[in-house]
């Protein structure tokens, strides 16, 4: 997971993804969400708008779980310059329902969760979690649906295609060649949006662009 505190500055976008604190600005971290109309801008320049807090903001034990090197690190762990990533390139916010969808589509692309992985981590998320990181259980049905978006999902294991090499790209030639297909991500927001309709992150979901039923894309392409 990807916490903020109250930090509420720019980050500069280093060569390798990390952000480095700079400028102070006006957004905060619970306004900020790129959305997916923005095929044409770089993954630097939409990274560079998020943000920041620094990785020793986020509690040890939200690390123990979710970052690569964690005691108990579930499938799809990852570190924070690369989850940052998977945020931006799902359009989704920072907010603790964004949160639980991206890291739900994030283990749910290794194709390996089991039932019991998937209920250890809700328990974990809206129980162990401090405040803000803490995800209520009924928002967590946003991490269902991540989940299940994951799964579908045209790569397998997106926390490990995703990098520095994608960084001066544009973002729809990103998604296109990561198999991230924006019209399915919009079909299961529509999905979010019923399961969650009161709530702030579901309100500034990216919309539907047409009425077509909801459709599987391509069969998985691992990352190498």
């Amino acid at each position: 997971m990807n916490g903020r505190g109250e930090v509420e500055r720019f980050a500069a976008v280093g060569p390798d993804g990390t952000r480095r604190a700079s400028a102070a600005c006006a957004c905060s971290w619970r306004d900020w969400c790129p959305g997916l109309d923005n095929d044409d801008r770089t993954l630097r320049e939409v990274l560079a708008e998020l943000p920041a807090a620094p990785p020793a903001a986020i509690p040890w034990v939200v690390r123990l779980f979710e970052n690569p090197r964690g005691w108990l690190r579930l499938h799809g762990a990852v570190d924070l310059a690369h989850h940052d990533m998977i945020h931006v390139l799902l359009g989704r916010g920072l907010l603790g329902q964004d949160e639980a969808f991206v890291i739900g589509y994030t283990m749910g692309s290794t194709k390996r969760v089991s039932w019991v992985e998937r209920l250890w981590f809700k328990a974990v998320a809206s129980g162990l979690y401090p405040k803000p990181y803490r995800i209520p259980w009924r928002t967590l049905a946003a991490f269902d649906l991540g989940l299940d978006a994951g799964r579908r999902s045209g790569l397998a294991n997106v926390h490990l295609a995703v990098g520095p090499q994608w960084l001066d790209r544009p973002l729809g030639e990103t998604r296109r060649a990561l198999g991230i297909d924006t019209a399915f991500l919009r079909d299961c927001y529509a999905r979010e949006r019923e399961a969650l309709p009161d709530t702030r992150a579901s309100q500034r979901l990216p919309g539907r662009l047409n009425d077509r039923p909801l459709e599987p894309p391509a069969p998985p392409r691992r990352a190498a």
